[in-house]
């Protein structure tokens, strides 16, 4: 319990330091989708709503219960998160507090948000439950979701994505 409350005190501190100014919105400005921005931003390479993802890495990349940066953090269905979640780990803080980058989430509905403040509320420490910062009431949010773990990638792997991918948009031109 103590963990938890240590945690959770730390994500607050850590709030106060990245007070986002609001983004103008613009009808042209492209909608991410979390699936979408996380397989390019981590390089993985995997397919379909994001709570599949834990199934499909299972037997094709490392997956486990502690945050890397670059690794990609997949959220359980939960609520009104029918399709899961998943996010790219940008830093790792200390034991139980990460920050993620990630798009489509709550009050940023389409948007990318960069270095948001996760916490390990779960009673194991092994990151089954998180709270995410909430931007719209500056503060870490209200609700527990459900995590599968991390899905990790390794630098060579990483290269031969990125390698295949360019490969690909030359080839169609």
């Amino acid at each position: 319990m103590m963990k938890r409350l240590t945690a959770a005190a730390l994500a607050a501190t850590l709030g106060f330091f990245t007070l986002a100014t609001p983004v103008q919105v613009e009808a042209r400005d492209p909608y991410w989708q979390c699936v979408t921005f996380a397989r390019m931003f981590s390089g993985i390479q995997i397919f379909g709503d994001a709570w599949t993802w834990w199934r499909q890495a299972v037997d094709r990349f490392r997956t486990g219960t502690s945050p890397e940066t670059g690794s990609v953090l997949v959220f359980q269905p939960h609520g009104r998160m029918r399709a899961g979640h998943v996010a790219v780990v940008s830093d790792v803080l200390t034991d139980r507090v990460i920050r993620v980058t990630h798009a489509n989430w709550g009050g940023s509905r389409g948007k990318v948000e960069e270095n948001v403040t996760v916490v390990d509320v779960s009673d194991q420490g092994n990151w089954s439950r998180v709270k995410v910062w909430y931007n719209p009431i500056n503060d870490l949010g209200t609700t527990e979701y459900p995590t599968y773990g991390f899905i990790y990638k390794t630098a060579a792997e990483a290269a031969a994505a990125g390698r295949d991918a360019v490969a690909e948009v030359t080839a169609g031109q």
